[in-house]
Parts: structure tokens; C-alpha cells; sequence
């Protein structure tokens, strides 16, 4: 899951990497469930005689439309989809035949922040909403599993001051003791 380790740059390293949250495939399964269960519902009561093949290839084939469009398509995107952070950049990518992808450099986001309704907070996810300095203006990443902890992690890596390099990212001023 993720990005390849071959489309990071030198010093790139990957933080934290997810997909949308499962929540996301609940409406598809249960698509794909009725459908099946009306399907052969409708095959089973299907009249003896010789509309009985056309009746059964229709049935058969508005179910397989309804389950491709509607169970299928959203576990492809689903599945094709990720975020992904890196020390560098936020990395969303999407698509099934068209591949699609946003970058957003580090030192470009503004501000980050999430939304988590009732639901989101029991399952565990919520929307994450990027502010950065561009055309788009923000990038709203929905259904994120551990949005509070994603979060977290890019704001960290924005204001965090790991290297020992103040918050402008210049080094520290030596000390007294230190210039002598």
C-alpha cells in the first residue's frame, strides 16, 4: 500500500501511508448483497414458458450492471486509492484507469486540520482538510482511518523541530558557553 520506495526522491523517506477507511465499502457491500438476494428472488419466481430465457438474461444482466456500477467500481477506486506522507511532500493518489495524484510540499501547507462526526468518531476516522499555498487552496482527504494521530504527524513534521533547527528553520543561536 502506498507509494514505491522508487518514486521518492533522494532522502525521501515514507511517515505514514492509509487508504480511505473501510467505512467507505459499507453501502457497496450491501449493494452487493440485496442485489444478489433480489436477483435470485426474481430468478426463482420467474413464469415456466417462453419468455422464461429472455426474463432470467435480463434479471442476470441489470443485476451484474447494478453490481459492477455500484459494488465493484467503489472497490476499485477504494482499493486504488492512498495517502501517503512523506518527510517531504503529502502524496494523494486515485484512479482505477486514469491515474490521478496530488503533491503538496511540506513547506507549502498552511494549515491542517480534521472533522470527525459521530459516526467517524466511533469508527475511528474522519475528513482531513490540508490548507497550502496554491491555485486549489486546500485539499480535503475524507474517510482518513486515524485522522487525529495523521494529523498529528504532519503538523510534527511542519512546526516540529527535530534537527535542532528553530521553528523559521535556522539553526539555534549558540549559547554563551558555546562561543567561548
Amino acid at each position: 500500500m502506498g507509494i514505491s520506495e522508487k518514486l521518492l526522491s533522494e532522502g525521501e523517506h515514507v511517515i505514514a501511508s492509509t487508504r480511505t477507511h473501510w467505512k467507505a465499502l459499507v453501502f457497496p457491500a450491501l449493494v452487493l448483497i440485496i442485489t444478489c438476494g433480489v436477483a435470485a428472488f426474481l430468478l426463482a419466481i420467474l413464469p415456466d414458458g417462453d419468455s422464461h430465457d429472455i426474463l432470467m438474461w435480463t434479471v442476470i444482466g441489470l443485476a451484474t450492471l447494478v453490481v459492477i456500477w455500484f459494488s465493484l467500481r467503489p472497490f476499485l477506486i477504494w482499493i486504488t486509492a492512498s495517502y501517503t506522507v512523506t518527510n517531504r511532500r503529502l502524496i494523494n493518489r486515485w484512479g482505477v484507469f486514469t491515474r490521478r495524484g496530488r503533491d503538496i510540499p511540506l513547506h507549502r501547507i498552511n494549515d491542517v486540520t480534521y472533522e470527525r462526526d459521530m459516526l467517524d468518531r466511533i469508527l475511528g476516522c474522519g475528513t482531513l482538510v490540508i490548507s497550502d499555498a496554491s491555485e486549489q487552496g486546500r485539499s480535503v482527504l475524507p474517510d482518513v482511518p486515524g485522522v487525529e494521530r495523521l494529523q498529528l504527524v504532519i503538523t510534527d513534521l511542519l512546526f516540529g523541530s527535530d534537527d535542532g533547527r528553530d521553528d523559521d528553520g535556522t539553526p539555534p543561536h549558540p549559547s554563551e558557553s558555546q562561543r567561548r
